[in-house]
């Protein structure tokens, strides 16, 4: 009779700490305190355990795999999640399959998954940042280890997500502190998570400040449509600071002020969100928030390892808060 090796668990009893802490630790993760993971590689040492991945393989059929659902498209968020996912999953040990959508709806996504399943993935990470991706969720087979990535926090799946709303209070704040009344909101498409998140941390910021609440200005995430309502927005002298959903959008107000001869920041502050890597080099330089993909990505591997492995408990929501980025494009409002 063959003798057990040691297991995760057996390592997070003898350390002392949870078996999720432990495939931190094998995963690198950064939010690990040092003692923590000092004392979980002393236990890995001692007890001699090797996380045998390409054995469970054997045993369940599953490859060394994992399967992505993600939305055909080159938007900043999205594509930068899916890079920083193909990068985790590598220091981990696993290849990544990609199958992209055109619409992320229940026909497209299954076919999808069942494409993956075929291929005996061994999990399957779906970055599903519109409602329409929800119901095919939900009827996805429940054996299949499962992460959406900024998905809807409504439903009973595994969920990491950027805090849109924490990110949002973050760039509404800014502007306040500086001296604004209130902050107009240029929003991203209606049936975005992303886009509800930020509106909702928007408005929280105004009203804890008992500032007018503007209607927002809705647009979806390009720079042409960011454009056309800072057309609108340089016409309305009241208008002294804005917080756009995205940065490509802040790019197309920036170029609507200055056509029509509204200065940025001297006349009107502007601050974005995602920090793409043209924000420090625009004109003015652009505040934004910064969300860290890198941190998702990690966040969702962890969870989707945890029942790989099969085990259990630990929570099923993780939330990652972005950071503010300050930069040229936000001054006091003009006397």
């Amino acid at each position: 009779m063959a003798v057990r090796g040691p297991a995760m668990t057996d390592v997070a009893r003898l350390a002392g700490v949870s078996h999720q802490t432990v495939s931190r630790v094998l995963n690198g993760h950064p939010y690990v305190r040092e003692q923590t993971r000092l004392r979980v590689e002393a236990a890995i040492a001692e007890l001699g355990y090797r996380p045998n991945r390409a054995a469970r393989a054997l045993v369940t059929g599953r490859s060394q795999v994992i399967g992505v659902v993600a939305q055909n498209t080159t938007l900043y968020g999205p594509a930068s999640l899916l890079a920083a996912l193909e990068q985790v999953a590598a220091e981990a040990g696993f290849a990544v399959s990609v199958g992209s959508v055109r619409d992320l709806d229940h026909r497209s996504i299954s076919a999808v998954v069942e494409r993956h399943l075929a291929h005996g993935v061994a999990g399957i990470v779906v970055i599903a940042p519109v409602e329409s991706a929800g119901p095919a969720l939900e009827r996805l087979p429940k054996e299949v280890p499962l992460v959406t990535v900024d998905g809807d926090p409504r439903r009973l799946v595994p969920l990491v997500t950027v805090d849109q709303a924490a990110g949002a209070r973050q760039a509404t704040q800014h502007l306040l502190d500086a001296g604004h009344r209130t902050v107009w909101h240029v929003s991203g498409p209606a049936d975005w998570f992303d886009s509800a998140g930020r509106i909702k941390g928007w408005r929280e910021a105004l009203l804890a400040a008992g500032a007018e609440v503007p209607t927002p200005v809705p647009a979806d995430w390009s720079a042409s449509s960011g454009y056309r309502c800072g057309q609108m927005l340089a016409r309305m002298p009241e208008v002294t600071a804005v917080f756009t959903a995205n940065d490509h959008l802040a790019l197309g107000v920036l170029r609507a002020l200055h056509e029509y001869g509204r200065r940025v920041p001297d006349e009107i502050s502007v601050v974005g969100f995602d920090d793409v890597p043209e924000a420090a080099y625009f004109i003015p330089p652009l505040t934004t928030v910064r969300p860290d993909f890198a941190a998702v990505a990690r966040a969702s591997l962890d969870l989707l390892l945890t029942q790989i492995e099969g085990e259990s408990g630990g929570e099923l929501r993780q939330t990652i808060a972005p950071t503010l980025v300050i930069r040229d494009s936000v001054a006091a409002p003009p006397a």
